[in-house]
């Protein structure tokens, strides 16, 4: 790992926003993306400094020559990282580089103003989360930063304007954007209504009989005959999914025939005319004849290319939690945990009675069992490790702001969202296509009501 960039992500700033002793659940709602900056540590070095001076002063509050100088280095570290982005002259990033800490020292004073308030435990909190999503200990990545010349009170500075811009914004812009129940209706009814069949995201499942390229007029009377049947026993509502693996031919059954949620001009146009009338659920009313054979179609899923999934994959899984303390570290709690794993896997006990009888959460009377649970839900760094197991996987250790765990995975399932659902999926979309617009309004009118005094460079 690069130590010089230690990257302070969205995930881990979408979830400081109660201190551990406030956290009631490990279930978060989903934090959005653009509510945050993502700040990286500077890299410190490199020629002698030059002379430092005020370029601007906000409000009361000097902007230093060498403060820009460090802004340009940041964002041109980021550019750098970045495939394709354009490549600014000097004077465009210098320039830049003003203007932002011209807008972050007024919403810092703005934020000031308004009480917003910091807290040293919010700040250990970050400091330790940042650690987390580097993987490693707290010590180990102060050490790498005081390698690189940053100071713990540089970083820790750092780390308490960012609580603060994310807090600040999160109070002005995002608590206070919403969506109405119409602004849903309305964009739905325009979706579905003015979509065209060629704009549509859908899924088939298919039931194939396959015809030989040399098969004479009587096989393939004798194939047609043998796909109606299929077709009636689907259109009668025996399960699709059986009806695949007893008689399709196609590669496909083992996936129930399905053909996976994509374009409607990704399919064959054969496929679309006999569809396209369909809701989901729905199977087609007639054989559709291909040069492969002859096709029993099913509507998995159908939706305007505007409209967000109206499936998920929902995973169910049980942990058991050790919360760090003086009397229990970190690495107490882990060794205590991978040997939980340990047993567990020999087959020596059974995970839910190590979670009623460890597991310091509200889920330990029912076996460490957190119920089923749509993406989003858990706080990020768990639902990382739950997302790479297999059902009946167990985790090695994760530690989280709650504590340390070990999460086994028992079952995954695709639903489909309830129309309540569906609406709230429409709604979330909506808002986080406003809010970037929202936040670069607020930010325009706090740099506007900021005095600014620009001064010029000594001669």
């Amino acid at each position: 790992m690069n130590h010089r960039i230690l990257v302070l992500t969205l995930a881990v700033f979408a979830a400081l926003g109660a201190a551990p002793a406030q956290a009631q659940s490990l279930r978060l709602p989903a934090a959005s993306a653009s509510a945050v900056v993502k700040p990286v540590v500077p890299v410190v070095g490199g020629g002698q400094q030059a002379a430092d001076f005020i370029v601007a002063v906000v409000n009361s509050q000097p902007v230093t020559n060498n403060d820009v100088r460090a802004e340009a280095r940041r964002m041109a570290q980021q550019l750098a990282q970045q495939q394709n982005a354009p490549k600014p002259t000097a004077a465009e990033l210098t320039s830049e580089a003003l203007e932002r800490l011209i807008r972050k020292k007024a919403i810092l004073q703005f934020a000031a103003e308004s009480g917003i308030r910091v807290s040293e435990a919010d700040v250990d909190q970050a400091e330790q989360s940042v650690a987390r999503q580097n993987k490693l200990e707290v010590a180990d990545m102060l050490k790498r930063l005081a390698a690189d010349g940053i100071t713990v009170s540089q970083f820790r500075k750092q780390l308490r304007e960012q609580l603060t811009l994310t807090r600040a914004r999160e109070r002005e812009v995002d608590s206070k954007l919403r969506i109405s129940d119409t602004e849903v209706e309305q964009y739905i009814l325009s979706q579905k209504s003015g979509a065209n069949p060629a704009d549509l995201v859908i899924n088939l499942a298919q039931i194939l009989i396959a015809v030989p390229e040399a098969a004479t007029a009587d096989q393939v009377k004798s194939l047609q005959e043998k796909a109606t049947r299929a077709l009636e026993r689907a259109r009668a509502g025996e399960d699709f999914t059986a009806l695949v693996k007893e008689l399709s031919n196609a590669s496909d059954k083992a996936n129930g025939g399905q053909l996976g949620l994509r374009s409607a001009n990704r399919y064959p146009q054969l496929f679309v005319d006999a569809t396209q009338s369909l809701n989901t659920g729905d199977v087609a009313t007639g054989l559709v004849r291909s040069g492969a054979g002859f096709h029993v179609l099913k509507v998995i899923e159908k939706q305007a290319a505007g409209l967000p999934a109206m499936t998920v994959v929902q995973s169910r899984a049980r942990h058991i939690l050790l919360r760090t303390s003086p009397q229990l570290t970190e690495t107490a709690a882990r060794t205590k945990l991978e040997d939980f794993r340990k047993r567990v896997a020999a087959g020596q006990v059974d995970f839910a009675v190590l979670a009623r009888e460890n597991s310091q959460d509200g889920s330990a009377a029912q076996g460490g069992d957190l119920g089923w649970a749509n993406p989003g839900q858990f706080v990020p760094e768990f639902e990382e490790a739950m997302n790479a197991l297999a059902p009946g996987q167990i985790s090695p250790p994760v530690t989280s702001r709650f504590g340390v765990h070990i999460i086994q995975l028992t079952e995954r399932r695709k639903v489909a969202l309830s129309p309540r659902e569906e609406r709230e999926a429409v709604r979330e979309m909506l808002r986080e296509s406003k809010l970037e617009e929202a936040y670069a309004t607020w930010e325009r009118d706090i740099r506007a009501r900021a005095y600014v005094d620009m001064r010029e460079p000594p001669q």
